[in-house]
């Protein structure tokens, strides 16, 4: 399994929280999200390789910015 973590900004909240995890869920590959607004972070689990761009595409696709590092 995989592991990305991501730098995300504009989550204020546990309903952004959700929002982020429910939309990274969707995607095909993904199996565990977890997101916290406090820590700027999302750390994703994947069963197979799902590309960093994917998961970064879906985020800003949802109205939330991914820093690049």
């Amino acid at each position: 399994m995989e592991e990305v973590v991501l730098k995300v900004k504009g989550m204020m909240c546990k309903g952004c929280e959700n929002r982020v995890e429910n939309a990274l869920k969707n995607i095909e590959g993904v199996e565990e999200v977890t997101a916290n607004h406090n820590e700027e972070k999302v750390t994703v689990k994947t069963s197979k390789e799902v590309s960093r761009e994917v998961l970064e595409n879906k985020i800003e696709d949802i109205g939330y910015e991914v820093v690049k590092e």
